[in-house]
């Protein structure tokens, strides 16, 4: 009796202590997430289910929601540009991660955060239940816009500040660049934009010597889902999105396995070499939600494919999608979907593989061909660079004055990149179809008008001895004695007088470190947005050590 009360208080002290502490990092190897340290694939542990002992035989895969207010299923939001941080609200945390855990949840996605707030308070309770979080790498106002697509140092800066600031997270699963950026056939061309911002994002973490965390991109279900998912595989490994999310909505009411299509995708994503999930699923047609796909998502049929699933969403907003309700008091009310999910949940038990068993054979898909249902080129827009465009900025004899607004910003960049008034902008101009990207079209946007200003500046000097004062523009720009020298005057060489050449052995970029985005002038009128309870290893072990100890081992 003695053994069994010093095996149960070991086990008790072992899970506190557990339970306190970070969780198990994720990893990717071929099609699948695993733990880093026990070597399992994904894991949620079924509460008052039997737990067998062997850790190496238990695995399964995300089991999520997408946690945050007022944003649409395509990831956009209501009421202007302002957003709320979900991971920075203690108390909301607090209220609302004990819900989760009912509904089994190991994995939430946030569609916008501050990187500037403090998240170490939310970020810790989700470790404690076991819970992982994807984050969009966007905001609304500074994200990657399908009508009018730029990769440049406004939106870099932004990326790479919320990965700075979650990167210092174990339940850090993954960040995603971009989320339906492509949505139909006449906007394809962004996704090379959006395909750059993975390279580089994922260069920078390497770069920062941060663990390794994956970045993926999450794609709607429309008619160019093929060429999406193999135009962000496909290519160089370096620029290949580490996983895939599928925001899909077809499986609505009483469907079934193939009237949903879901046995289409699946076979179409049977040969896919990363990690695909459904980034967001749960049609909401027919009133009240019954979760019917979640068996099929986690069956057998599905689960040797997908990674397991993000229902959208936890709070009730108009769309009526809703698994709780907040109401004026602050509390949550659950809603029918939410019993309706967490029934289905405690019905499945998919089975998955250990690490050291797994071999994946599946290899990269081929890129699409070029054409009238795919525009994207497989050549990808410039690293944006703040010490390049610094160097072009301090060689020009015309730029833009400090406090420009951005208005005006806008209204130059109307009328000088307009072809029938000139040839102003090459250097500064990207065409993700063609391939073809001036130099500093990666630069922020006072950079890039300063670049037009200049070499409308040059022209009128050269051309037009009328204009008496070419650097003016109604007091936007200023003149100012140019410099170029060392590693600058190579950069600017390189790039030419039309700024369309192209750079190498560029300086090192100086970058942010401290969850802020870099010290750069950021004018933004370019790129105006239209657009359980425990870890699986815890309670496995504890499982463990008190076989152990009853058993006399």
């Amino acid at each position: 009796m003695m053994r069994f009360r010093s095996a149960l208080t070991a086990v008790a002290t072992l899970v506190a202590a557990c339970a306190a502490a970070d969780v198990d990092p994720i990893i990717i190897k071929g099609s699948k997430f695993f733990y880093k340290t026990n070597g399992t694939e994904l894991w949620v542990i079924l509460p008052f289910k039997h737990v067998p002992v062997s850790m190496l035989t238990l695995a399964s895969f995300i089991k999520g929601i997408a946690y945050q207010q007022d944003f649409s299923s395509n990831g956009t939001i209501s009421g202007g540009d302002s957003y709320t941080d979900p991971l920075a609200n203690q108390t909301a945390c607090a209220r609302d991660i004990p819900l989760m855990t009912q509904l089994q949840t190991n994995t939430i996605r946030v569609y916008a955060v501050d990187p500037t707030a403090n998240h170490d308070q939310c970020m810790q309770m989700l470790s404690d239940a076991g819970i992982y979080i994807i984050a969009d790498l966007g905001e609304p106002k500074n994200s990657i816009n399908r009508d009018s697509p730029q990769w440049n140092q406004e939106i870099y800066s932004r990326y790479t500040a919320v990965v700075d600031t979650f990167s210092k997270y174990s339940n850090t699963l993954g960040f995603f660049a971009g989320n339906e950026v492509t949505n139909a056939p006449n906007n394809t061309e962004a996704s090379a934009f959006v395909k750059a911002a993975v390279r580089d994002i994922k260069a920078y973490i390497v770069s920062k010597k941060y663990r390794a965390i994956g970045v993926g991109y999450a794609t709607n279900d429309d008619d160019q889902r093929t060429e999406l998912a193999d135009y962000f595989d496909c290519g160089d490994p370096s620029a290949a999105i580490d996983f895939w999310g599928y925001n899909i909505y077809s499986w609505c009411g009483q469907s079934s396995y193939s009237a949903s299509h879901y046995e289409e995708r699946t076979q179409e994503f049977s040969s896919y070499n990363v990690p695909a999930f459904f980034a967001e699923y749960g049609c909401n047609t027919k009133g009240t939600r019954t979760f019917d796909e979640v068996a099929a998502l986690f069956g057998p049929d599905m689960s040797k494919v997908w990674s397991g699933g993000i229902v959208y969403m936890y709070y009730q907003e108009a769309n009526d999608y809703g698994l709780v309700s907040i109401g004026p008091d602050d509390k949550a009310t659950k809603l029918p979907d939410f019993s309706n999910l967490a029934s289905q949940i405690a019905k499945v038990t998919p089975s998955g593989v250990a690490l050291a068993s797994y071999q994946p054979s599946n290899k990269a898909q081929a890129c699409p061909t070029q054409g009238s249902v795919w525009a994207a080129n497989q050549t990808l827009p410039p690293s944006p660079n703040e010490a390049v465009c610094s160097c072009m900025v301090q060689s020009l004899n015309c730029t833009a004055k400090s406090n420009i607004g951005d208005d005006d910003i806008k209204t130059n960049f109307d009328y000088l990149c307009d072809p029938t008034n000139g040839d102003f902008c090459s250097g500064i101009l990207a065409n993700g179809s063609t391939g073809v990207y001036g130099a500093y079209s990666m630069c922020n946007a006072q950079e890039r008008i300063s670049w037009a200003f200049n070499a409308f500046f040059m022209d009128q000097t050269k051309n037009n001895a009328k204009n008496t004062d070419p650097c003016d523009f109604k007091g936007a720009a200023q003149k100012q004695t140019p410099k170029s020298a060392g590693t600058c005057k190579n950069v600017v060489n390189q790039a030419g007088d039309s700024g369309t050449g192209v750079i190498t052995g560029a300086p090192s970029p100086s970058s942010t470190s401290s969850g802020g985005p870099a010290a750069t002038s950021s004018k933004g009128a370019a790129n105006v947005l239209t657009v359980p309870s425990f870890s699986s290893g815890i309670l496995q072990l504890a499982a463990y050590v008190t076989f152990t100890a009853l058993a006399g081992a």
